[in-house]
């Protein structure tokens, strides 16, 4: 084991004497800077990740609505909710699309309602019940931010596990599933004007959800490395309609 290894198993060893410590010392402390380290101290001691029911950790689920019973089952809704949130915004773009083309636009909103419906919104991505390939967590439920849309990692390392108690599943409320080509400036408009121009083509939905709805156009993303300037990046060109199939004939 490495020398911080076993400085945590020490550490962890004599929990209950560290939090009896830290309480005397936070007590007659009045320094802010020094009150902050102890609070965040006590706060990560008295942590309970690996408790899951409410009986378990009744005090995770304050402030939530009593039909929640376990941490997954609201983590699961709460990624829903963002999923969905980005639904609406797409059927409400309705009306800025040209009069000739709402009828298919609309189509194209069933189609997507329908695949979201089949796979429950993608609650998985926060659900550490679920499989690896599919969850953004650890089985523990610690997330990683993932850095900016520029960038491939996070340069602060940013971490959080919304599991582990209530502050931290309300700070998990503020980080953001950031699309890298942007949904209001980017993909929407694109899927608009894709409708409008088809001429007889078939618009590749599955791609425009791909972007909407997915890992693969969603960054998870601590509120600071959320930038909100103007990501400058647009759909492929070569990926708005599907490809036709060709027709061999056999001479």
């Amino acid at each position: 084991a490495s020398d911080i290894e076993r400085f945590l198993a020490a550490f962890y060893n004599q929990r209950d004497a560290v939090v009896e410590a830290a309480r005397k010392l936070l007590s007659d402390e009045q320094a802010p800077r020094r009150q902050k380290l102890l609070v965040d101290l006590l706060h990560n001691l008295n942590e309970n990740i690996l408790a899951e029911d409410k009986e378990d950790d009744k005090k995770w689920f304050e402030g939530l609505e009593s039909r929640f019973k376990n941490k997954s089952s609201y983590m699961r809704y709460s990624c829903e909710n963002r999923i969905r949130s980005y639904m609406k915004e797409v059927s409400s773009f309705i009306s800025n699309v040209h009069p000739t083309a709402r009828d298919a636009y609309k189509k194209i909103i069933d189609l997507m309602s329908d695949k979201l419906k089949s796979v429950k919104y993608n609650g998985c991505y926060f659900d550490r019940r679920e499989e690896e390939a599919v969850r953004l967590c650890t089985m523990e439920g610690w997330f990683s931010c993932q850095g900016p849309f520029d960038r491939d990692d996070c340069p602060c390392k940013h971490s959080i596990n919304p599991y582990s108690n209530r502050e931290s599943r309300i700070l998990f409320s503020t980080w953001n599933l950031d699309h890298i080509i942007e949904k209001k400036r980017a993909v929407v408009p694109e899927l608009a004007e894709a409708v409008k121009t088809r001429d007889g083509r078939e618009v590749n939905w599955e791609y425009f959800y791909q972007l909407l709805f997915t890992v693969d156009n969603l960054k998870l993303v601590h509120i600071a490395c959320h930038k909100k300037t103007n990501h400058n990046l647009s759909c492929d060109k070569s990926r708005i309609y599907r490809k036709r199939k060709q027709n061999h004939k056999i001479s």
